[in-house]
């Protein structure tokens, strides 16, 4: 019989009851793992019968209640949805209904949703992944134990992570960064996490100092805001690894991090669909921009049709592989190269235009950090820009028409100092077409 996720953790109590499991950075708070599994067992107590093998959604914050109600969820056979901690309730229920939900655990009331569709027990499934929804609506991604089991332990042998280190918790544990990295450690080889307090860099530096995590899986605009911090060059000195996912990193923010602190920042790629795909082990390729990697242990990649790249590995086993819809090559060393997304080919004055290929252009130019393009909301066979820079809109165009075509200059252009991101550290799309739509 196949070992659940939930087996392995409770071999874990049981051979160290006393270890240390999860610290709450904001109030102090330690669990051990004998504490947590039995907040998990009294939160199992209170669960109807008729929860298991049905879909249960929760929005907590990272603490040591996320993992009770998670592994007591599992223990009563259910399977957990978690959702973005910043959702309102009605949002929560509308998520719940998108993920085929029996249940949605809201303010810690147990909603039943006995109205929407006829449930069929779902006996394979250990955990279902909410897509972001940033160009659709959120899809519900259905995972067993084999396959989370399978991306945790490719994460923690590529990237080196044992049990014996402490991963900081910034990014939600949720999304699938945070099921893959910080969550399947924890269960399955018990590598404790120090859950942050307040994200910004003074904050998560005073943490860091005092419980001296090893491992920091962070996003871009975390470590931009690092860098830029008046922080001093030994204020991360327990960190060993710093990894950055969620959107590519730029060499600009990876090196003026690696000066700073004389840290390395290590690119990894995944995909909800498939978990971890690549990770640039030395840091070489992210620090020239070069690429984000060669591919996990255990994962394959092999070129498929419109430029994209086949997925092959235990994470996507019920499906056998798996093609992500970023457009990637791989590079003469063996790495992968992001391309941008398939599917942004639009027209404008009759010609073709690939909406990813003018954006690294604009990224391109000089004092311009982020860029993001689409039609003009009003004349779509226009374009419209949001750029993420210090310059001025007049000097932009000024750039513009010494390096582009005129048919590719967008006509209405945004300029902001920092784009707006989603919980999940990526550049939030659509907040970003509300700017371009009601400038």
């Amino acid at each position: 019989m196949t070992e659940t996720v939930s087996d392995h953790w409770t071999r874990l109590v049981q051979v160290q009851p006393e270890a240390l499991a999860v610290v709450e950075a904001a109030t102090g708070r330690a669990w051990t793992r004998g504490e947590l599994d039995a907040e998990a067992d009294a939160f199992r107590a209170t669960l109807p019968d008729n929860i298991r093998h049905q879909r249960v959604t929760f929005a907590l914050p990272n603490g040591g209640r996320w993992f009770a109600v998670f592994i007591g969820l599992l223990r009563a056979g259910a399977i957990p949805v978690p959702l973005d901690p910043s959702e309102p309730p009605d949002a929560q229920r509308q998520l719940a209904s998108a993920a085929h939900a029996r249940f949605a655990l809201i303010n810690d009331s147990l909603e039943p949703f006995c109205n929407l569709i006829s449930y069929k027990p779902d006996r394979r499934t250990f955990v279902v992944k909410l897509t972001s929804g940033s160009t659709g609506q959120p899809r519900a991604l259905a995972f067993t134990h084999e396959e989370m089991i399978a991306d945790g332990r490719q994460i923690c042998a590529t990237m080196g992570i044992g049990p014996d280190d402490v991963n900081f918790a910034v990014i939600p544990l949720g999304h699938s960064y945070g099921l893959g990295n910080l969550v399947m450690p924890l269960l399955i080889q018990g590598t404790a996490l120090i859950c942050s307090s307040v994200p910004l860099p003074h904050a998560l530096a005073a943490d860091i100092a005092l419980w001296r995590p090893t491992v920091f899986p962070a996003v871009p605009a975390l470590l931009r805001a690092f860098a830029q911090a008046d922080l001093p060059a030994d204020a991360l000195n327990s960190l060993r690894t710093v990894i950055s996912a969620g959107t590519p990193l730029s060499p600009e923010i990876a090196q003026a991090f690696s000066a700073k602190f004389n840290l390395r920042a290590h690119s990894f790629y995944g995909s909800s669909e498939t978990g971890g795909i690549t990770y640039d082990r030395s840091g070489d390729a992210t620090l020239a921009g070069r690429s984000v990697g060669t591919p996990l242990e255990g994962v394959t990649l092999t070129p498929a049709r419109g430029g994209r790249i086949r997925v092959t590995s235990d994470t996507v086993r019920a499906r056998g592989s798996f093609s992500p819809a970023d457009l990637a090559v791989i590079n003469e060393h063996g790495e992968l190269v992001l391309k941008g997304r398939s599917g942004r080919l639009v027209k404008i004055a009759g010609r073709r235009l690939d909406l990813g290929d003018l954006e690294r252009l604009l990224r391109a130019l000089p004092g311009v950090r982020d860029a993001f393009a689409c039609l003009h909301p009003q004349t779509p066979d226009e374009l419209a820009a949001v750029l993420a820079t210090s310059l001025d809109a007049p000097s932009v165009r000024v750039l513009l028409r010494k390096e582009f075509a005129t048919w590719k200059i967008p006509r209405r252009l945004v300029i902001v100092a920092e784009f707006p991101l989603t919980a999940r550290g990526k550049p939030d799309t659509r907040a970003l077409q509300s700017l371009l739509t009601h400038h």
